[in-house]
């Protein structure tokens, strides 16, 4: 409990020395935000989404057909049999 309060305290204040001491003339999320709105991160954004993409999808679709194999009901016969009843 004391380590996730510690945890807690630790993301807070990063997030808060992050949205308001500024380095240079923006603070660290400025920084981000600036960097990820370049004409570069964009295109790079782009190439990843079209490399990416159809594995991503195949992925998705694997985990989706696992999932409906998992929890689809099973055919008539395939059961265990059920155990026999206990003698008084």
């Amino acid at each position: 409990m004391l380590r996730l309060l510690f945890y807690l305290a630790l993301a807070v204040g990063l997030a808060y020395c992050g949205s308001t001491v500024k380095l240079g003339k923006r603070t660290f999320f400025g920084h981000v935000k600036a960097i990820w709105s370049t004409q570069e991160a964009q295109e790079l954004k782009e190439g990843v989404k079209e490399k990416a993409g159809p594995a991503a999808k195949n992925v998705k679709r694997g985990i989706e057909k696992g999932v409906e194999a998992a929890t689809e009901d099973e055919p008539a016969g395939s059961a265990a049999p059920k155990p026999a009843p206990a003698r008084p």
